[in-house]
């Protein structure tokens, strides 16, 4: 242990010398962090839209410093929480979405599920491995507070970031020339105002980044990202969603794009226009650079009212070598070959978990969306967050639903057994609703806009549309890893108001199963319960 220590503090170092000078760089030319390193959480004010607003930042960037490993590589990651911007959330952690956490599901990052949040001036070592795992991720905060039994986040003030696992043995590979920093490409709405401050209102973004730059209606005539693309050559564009509510619709004028990999599953190719991207979820696409060189407008058109393309709003720019740095002339058109998800197939697959038929897994969940006009509800009951984490409480002895904390969002799953999951959408508005499980991926048997199922070669991955009202998805997945894993829709907002369930897979082989926690984790609640968020009680006084 204390020479892991040491070599994180090393790198640490590394990359603490590089970023004296992070600011004086577009972030396409920040060096990307490798699989050991160290991030810092704090505050800055920032401008990406041309609007200054105080922000919570992973190493003074947004969005977050791109993390990379090579398939295989063992993941040493310490978070340093330096907040303390009280007007926004000063207590953090952060998941790293997609990653099983196979056997260390307290690296999982999901406070009040896995453990107790980071408090100022301390930090926790993340450490895991994701040995079959490659493709694109991401990283962003799940720290939530309880207030007025509504969960609060602060992943909206900016702490999220891409992670791209790449595999040296890439299948697909032949598709494509350049896969690397440069072809990483990020989608986030973007809000004026600090989280807390949006407490019980209907926040609705101004504006939708990409790559960390973007305009708002109103606002100034902000830079926009650029792609630069040589012509003849082929690109893996990955593309990571991180916004907080919006879907979006991505496109580049004059060129398809050829998708082959949903959130870390690589996907049968398969030839689109647009595709319609929700929260949270990942896509990697081949762009063929073979049109003329110019500048083609990169579109991601967000979910909001009125949502527009004028004077470079909800855009990027893909430029060819050669071409003069200007703002593309091309023109939108109708989407004449939009994603279908039911289209997708896992590469290789070899079907749906279990036997198939809808409703013949070994365990079959239903689970009944819906609001009350202030909060969410799984089959009627709110996830508010409980007093000690779930896994705390597994380890410390509690197996049975009654046990388990929050009561009536916890269910009990038994060790490898295949599980079927219907979420129907009753009267949850907002959607559609993007659903995450962590821990997992899964198969997805029916989609929400589907009236069919496929249980021969669906597509495999870790966030699906489960619609909106009237309408359900049905997704599949094996009990192979132990432990609490929330199952939440990934619109921070719908999450803020109560939209998770805790699966608790195997509570009885929790304590075997994952490895012995560290007792950095040990000392996370109680430096939390020493030093509870001061953000909580300016919002009560208010």
């Amino acid at each position: 242990m204390l020479i892991l220590f040491l070599l994180v503090s090393l790198v640490s170092s590394i990359n603490a010398t590089a970023m004296v000078s992070r600011s004086e760089y577009p972030l396409s030319q920040i060096p990307p962090h490798g699989p050991t390193t160290r991030i810092t959480i704090g505050n800055k004010a920032i401008a990406p839209d041309g609007f200054n607003r105080s922000t919570t930042l992973v190493d003074g960037t947004f969005p977050g410093t791109l993390i990379t490993a090579q398939k295989g590589d063992q993941f040493n990651i310490e978070v340093v929480n330096k907040l303390s911007d009280d007007s926004m959330f000063v207590l953090t952690s952060v998941h790293w979405h997609g990653i099983y956490q196979n056997r260390t599901n307290y690296a999982d990052g999901v406070a009040f599920v896995t453990q107790c949040p980071i408090t100022p001036n301390h930090s926790f070592l993340h450490s895991f491995s994701a040995p079959n795992q490659a493709g694109t991720y991401w990283y962003h905060s799940h720290y939530s507070v309880q207030y007025a039994s509504i969960i609060r986040t602060l992943h909206c003030d900016g702490l999220r970031g891409p992670l791209v696992i790449y595999d040296p043995h890439d299948p697909l590979a032949y598709l494509y020339d350049v896969d690397d920093a440069s072809t990483v490409i990020t989608l986030a709405d973007w809000y004026h105002t600090v989280s807390p401050d949006l407490i019980g209102t209907a926040p609705v973004a101004p504006s939708m980044l990409i790559n960390g730059l973007g305009r708002y209606a109103g606002g100034p005539q902000s830079d926009l990202a650029v792609i630069n693309v040589t012509r003849g050559k082929r690109y893996r564009l990955r593309l990571v969603q991180m916004s907080c509510d919006s879907n979006v619709q991505f496109s580049i004028d004059g060129h398809n794009l050829t998708v082959i990999e949903a959130d870390g599953q690589l996907t049968e190719p398969l030839v689109v226009d647009q595709l319609q991207i929700f929260a949270a979820q990942r896509y990697s696409v081949v762009l063929e650079a073979d049109q003329p060189v110019d500048n083609y407008w990169i579109r991601g058109l967000p979910s909001t009212a009125n949502a527009n393309y004028s004077g470079g709003l909800n855009t990027a720019i893909l430029r060819y070598v050669g071409a003069p740095e200007a703002d593309p002339t091309t023109v939108n058109t109708t989407a004449e070959n939009p994603l279908v998800e039911t289209n997708l197939h896992t590469l290789n697959s070899s079907g749906a978990a279990g036997t198939p038929g809808y409703g013949n897994a070994d365990i079959n969940l239903n689970f009944n969306a819906s609001f009350n006009g202030s909060l969410f509800a799984v089959n009627d009951v709110t996830f508010v967050n409980p007093t000690v984490p779930v896994l705390l409480q597994i380890l410390s002895g509690a197996q049975d639903p009654s046990e388990l904390l929050p009561n009536g969002s916890v269910y009990i799953l038994e060790a490898n057994k295949v599980v079927e999951l219907t979420v129907s959408i009753f009267n949850a508005p907002g959607g559609p609703h993007p659903i995450h499980l962590h821990g997992h991926t899964f198969d997805v048997v029916q989609s929400a806009d589907s009236s069919t199922f496929n249980y021969v070669n669906p597509v495999r991955r870790d966030v699906v549309s489960a619609g909106t009202a009237g309408q359900q998805m049905v997704i599949r997945w094996t009990t192979d890893n132990s432990g609490p894993w929330i199952l939440h829709c990934h619109i921070d907002w719908h999450l803020a108001g109560g939209f998770a369930v805790v699966m608790a897979e195997s509570p009885s082989d929790t304590s075997a199963h994952v490895d012995p926690v560290p007792s950095e984790w040990d000392r996370l609640c109680p430096l939390y319960n020493q030093d509870p968020d001061p953000t909580v009680a300016r919002i009560t006084d208010n």
